[in-house]
């Protein structure tokens, strides 16, 4: 039987409630909701700016699936959650270039978006993961 492991790294902000960045069972990593969170700080970034929030949340992502051995190129689906319909389109188009960046192989993740509420009011997008590691 697989252990699970919990995924942790200075390199995206620690988890402001009772729950892991992210979680490793066998070759699945779950990435726990992102913001767009500076690590070092703590204090969230851009507001009013989906189009830099989403990638500050994506380098977020990246930085805790890094830390559990697997690479951005190993991500098989994002969930992206946003406040704001009308925010897709920017959303949509930094989302598209980090992740074209970032997954050499060109299989990009499947995805899912939700337009709902975020706990912190500062929050226009929160970015979830999982990946796959060989």
């Amino acid at each position: 039987m697989t252990s699970k492991t919990r995924i942790t790294t200075d390199a995206a902000p620690a988890p402001a409630h009772t729950f892991s960045q992210g979680v490793r069972k066998g070759p699945f990593v779950q990435v726990s909701g992102q913001g767009p969170v500076d690590a070092a700080t703590n204090e969230y970034l851009y507001p009013g700016d989906v189009a830099a929030q989403t990638t500050r949340t994506l380098e977020n992502v990246k930085a805790i699936v890094e830390a559990s051995g697997a690479t951005f190129d190993d991500v098989v689906m994002l969930r992206v959650y946003l406040t704001k319909r009308e925010d897709f389109p920017i959303m949509n188009e930094a989302y598209g270039a980090f992740v074209e960046a970032h997954t050499p192989s060109g299989v990009l993740p499947s995805r899912t978006t939700v337009f709902t509420g975020l706990p912190r009011e500062e929050m226009l997008v929160e970015i979830d993961g999982i990946a796959v590691v060989d």
